[in-house]
């Protein structure tokens, strides 16, 4: 099966005053349809550049850099912003929704800036199955500040995959959650995986990544692990156990 991403000797040069900053340094790898990883490592680690990279916001300095099959390297500004619409699905942990506007619009939003032209109905009948499918079609007509911060980021989540893209790149998305909104979040993404739509996943928390399939470590700009994620977390059944949890403790409270 040909690969949906392949890195090819990556490297990510920064000029500061004097200074070079070598934030990533010769990555390599290979990422198939229907994969699930995480991306960890320290402050300064290299990771947040390499989602940059993956998500077409920043050129490599050198390597080569293949999605879907296209060589990025070879296409314009526009050429590259328009793959990045079609071929990309982005989830922030600041959710980035606009907050004058329902959940339905802002769904629509990557529909309107691509390439393609869409009517009106169709706008609307692709926003409210994608937000069917993270649960929310009955708040389409809300406005973020009448949404739960689990809720805003499952707008912003049906917001990545209006376009059907071919990955969908997750930076910190439970970074301003609570555990149980956590949890029923990553529930959400699992899901989606377990429909065949991958996910790779910036954290810097192991229990958070133990919800992938495969964990990516990085320190210095360098790779140090790549591995298969043995001991895996289920949201269901982990939301089950802080339910319980939370009924203990008005029983004994």
């Amino acid at each position: 099966m040909a690969a949906v991403v392949q890195l090819e000797d990556i490297h990510k040069i920064y000029d500061s005053g004097e200074v070079q900053v070598h934030a990533v340094r010769g990555v390599s790898l290979e990422l198939h349809k229907g994969e699930f990883m995480a991306i960890m490592g320290a402050s300064g680690s290299g990771k947040s550049t390499l989602m940059n990279t993956l998500g077409c916001l920043d050129r490599p300095t050198r390597g080569r850099y293949l999605l879907d099959g296209v060589d990025v390297s070879q296409l314009d500004r526009n050429e590259l912003a328009d793959l990045r619409n079609e071929k990309l699905g982005f989830v922030f942990q600041g959710f980035n929704l606009l907050s004058r506007t329902t959940a339905l619009e802002n769904v629509e939003l990557p529909m309107l800036y691509g390439p393609r032209r869409v009517s009106g109905r169709q706008l609307r009948e692709q926003a409210l199955h994608c937000l069917d499918i993270v649960g929310l079609s009955d708040r389409a007509d809300h406005f973020p500040s009448q949404l739960s911060g689990g809720q805003q980021q499952r707008v912003a989540i049906a917001r990545a995959l209006v376009n059907n893209p071919q990955v969908l790149l997750a930076d910190e998305p439970t970074g301003n959650l609570d555990s149980k909104t956590s949890v029923e979040v990553l529930g959400v993404f699992e899901t989606l995986n377990q429909q065949g739509i991958t996910i790779v996943m910036v954290t810097h928390e192991l229990d958070i990544a133990r919800y992938c399939k495969r964990n990516l470590i990085m320190r210095d700009g360098r790779v140090v692990s790549d591995i298969a994620v043995a001991d895996r977390f289920f949201a269901e059944q982990e939301l089950q156990r802080l339910r319980d949890a939370e009924v203990a403790a008005k029983l004994t409270g």
